[in-house]
């Protein structure tokens, strides 16, 4: 069991029968009555986001989530094939439970961190850095700013993030995934 002061992102908890987890957490201590803990917490299975406030000291059960190495295989319809790299099994997950965040980075062969609770595969999470080749963006033109300026550019998944104007197209870069940031080129 845990309490409120245990509550931190990324924690996957039991409530009312159905896993969630944390994205966003703020303990609130206000001038006058108790404490307590704003959240928004995701239900795993279903990803549907809630807002719900917990008051200070109350206690929920803690769930942990076993982390198994996968590999992206290929699209099927509304299903996306992951091996797994210990038990060489397929498995099948929708793509609201992997995310439209993350789903928009998901390349064949990419190696990715299942999430297993109770023996099944829920979730799935990518690389935090993931490499990718540009296949589409306008050609910078110099002097255009005072200092150094962006410019749109299509990755090969799909995603657009904004790159320095020195990138071409055909240029591999990594990017942060979680916030659609530019790193380097590789």
């Amino acid at each position: 069991m845990a309490t409120t002061a245990d509550i931190r992102n990324g924690l996957v908890m039991m409530l009312d029968g159905k896993l969630m987890q944390v994205t966003y957490f703020q303990h609130v201590k206000p001038g006058k009555g108790s404490a307590f803990v704003r959240t928004k917490i995701r239900n795993v299975l279903t990803g549907a986001v809630l807002d719900r406030t917990f008051p200070s000291g109350e206690r929920f059960e803690t769930v942990q989530l076993n982390h198994r190495p996968m590999t992206y295989s290929y699209r099927d319809g509304d299903f996306y094939h992951f091996m797994d790299l210990e038990t060489y099994d397929d498995v099948m997950l929708t793509g609201t439970l992997i995310g439209d965040d993350q789903l928009k980075y998901l390349k064949e062969g990419m190696e990715c961190t299942g999430l297993m609770h109770d023996d099944a595969v829920i979730s799935v999470e990518l690389p935090t850095f993931v490499e990718l080749e540009i296949v589409q963006t306008d050609p910078g033109i110099r002097g255009d700013t005072a200092t150094g300026g962006t410019k749109p550019a299509k990755l090969e998944t799909g995603a657009v993030v904004q790159v320095p104007l020195f990138v071409e197209q055909g240029t591999v870069i990594r990017v942060d995934r979680r916030d659609d940031k530019y790193l380097t080129r590789v």
